[in-house]
């Protein structure tokens, strides 16, 4: 027979079970205590999400300033001064335009220090593209005192201690100069703590944008430093013809990263040039590449549906609409300028929010701006901003949340 067990029980023990076995009473207690208390409405948590990343926020058109040959910036305000949402510099926001019967939206670099946020103030630069469609709208109908509608920032062109060099050398041509123009002012305030080497393209010095408050801010920090660089007017005082990797190389140092925002033919020629340079990947950024113009000179397009018009269909919240598309431009194009307002930020195929499903027809999706994910391809998921029609199209697309 086995021997009984004596095990022995002290005083702790025996409450440390009682406690447990009273344990659903005193819950249900607490439960049944707490049921006459209203529930908050709204969760502390999700309302500093809204205010970090909002959908969409109002703002007001504060002032209007020429900057260079043909270009403005505008500054933009909530009317009652409350803060905007926050943004690491280098980010953008898409900002939502009417024109005539298109609805259509555009992206524009915030181009003044981050700490502005805090006081309702956001600044962008629209440079005049006599070619384009908005550009010369903004600049010839914008007043002060227009409302504006325009989303939460957004982007990935921004430093990261972890990821990137302690020294940054940017690219800019044109208005491309804003995201950096916005670093360089949050290395001034103390926001951002890296040395920034500009090295900036443009045609001739009365053409140079932000070029007073460039010097300022160079003569303000010791951090920050600018190269001009003119590519149709020699100088003393500024660099000649176009950045090349002997450039970079010559204001680069020992190690550094590269950041990268202009016209898709300046990134075309600096691809090629930075190759050169042997760069570790992850040591080389660029923003966003924007719409492509030119599809029929991407490699993979069919020559044989150049020119061409398809009929297209959209599918949107139990809605349809019979439309054409051209096989020379995005789908987003030919959707917004039938009025439909549909979802769209970068514009560049990069960050998806336009992205729809593709019932049935055939698209080609230049590789330079297909940012989709794999399972998105398997599945039949194109983003409209990127993709043009090979055939008759029938998409669905998601409700636009900012226009």
């Amino acid at each position: 027979m086995a021997d009984k067990l004596n095990y022995k029980v002290s005083l702790i023990g025996a409450l440390d079970m009682l406690r447990f076995k009273n344990m659903p009473k005193v819950r249900e207690k607490a439960i049944q205590a707490s049921s006459a208390a209203p529930l908050p409405k709204t969760l502390t948590t999700n309302e500093k999400a809204k205010q970090r990343h909002p959908a969409r926020q109002e703002v007001v058109v504060a002032d209007i300033r020429p900057n260079g040959a043909d270009a403005k910036t505008i500054v933009l305000r909530t009317e009652d001064g409350r803060p905007l949402a926050p943004y690491r510099a280098g980010q953008y926001v898409s900002v939502s335009i009417v024109i005539g019967g298109t609805v259509t939206t555009r992206s524009y670099s915030l181009c003044g220090s981050p700490a502005w946020a805090k006081r309702g103030e956001y600044n962008i630069t629209v440079k005049r593209d006599d070619a384009g469609f908005v550009s010369p709208y903004i600049q010839d109908n914008w007043q002060v005192g227009r409302k504006v509608t325009i989303s939460g920032p957004q982007g990935h062109l921004y430093y990261d201690r972890i990821r990137d060099a302690k020294k940054v050398v940017a690219l800019a041509g044109g208005s491309g100069i804003t995201p950096f123009m916005g670093m360089a002012y949050a290395i001034r305030d103390g926001l951002e703590d890296f040395d920034l080497t500009i090295l900036f393209g443009s045609r001739t010095e009365d053409g140079i944008v932000y070029k007073k408050e460039l010097d300022e801010v160079c003569a303000a920090c010791s951090k920050v430093h600018v190269v001009h660089v003119l590519s149709d007017e020699e100088k003393e005082g500024y660099e000649h013809g176009f950045i090349t990797a002997e450039l970079i190389k010559k204001y680069g140092g020992e190690e550094y990263s590269v950041f990268m925002c202009g016209p898709q033919a300046m990134y075309n020629f600096l691809d090629a040039e930075i190759e050169k340079l042997g760069l570790r990947r992850k040591f080389v950024r660029r923003e966003l590449f924007g719409m492509i113009k030119d599809p029929w000179n991407q490699p993979g397009y069919p020559e044989e549906i150049r020119g061409k018009t398809f009929a297209l269909k959209v599918v949107q919240c139990g809605k349809e609409y019979s439309i054409t598309a051209s096989a020379d431009e995005p789908l987003l194009t030919a959707i917004e300028r039938a009025g439909i307002a549909a979802p769209s930020r970068c514009r560049s195929g990069e960050c998806a929010w336009c992205r729809s499903r593709l019932l049935s027809g055939n698209v080609f999706v230049p590789e330079k701006t297909d940012g989709r994910r794999r399972a998105d391809i398997e599945f039949g998921y194109i983003h409209p901003c990127s993709s043009f029609a090979m055939s008759d199209i029938v998409i669905e697309v998601p409700a636009s949340t900012i226009v």
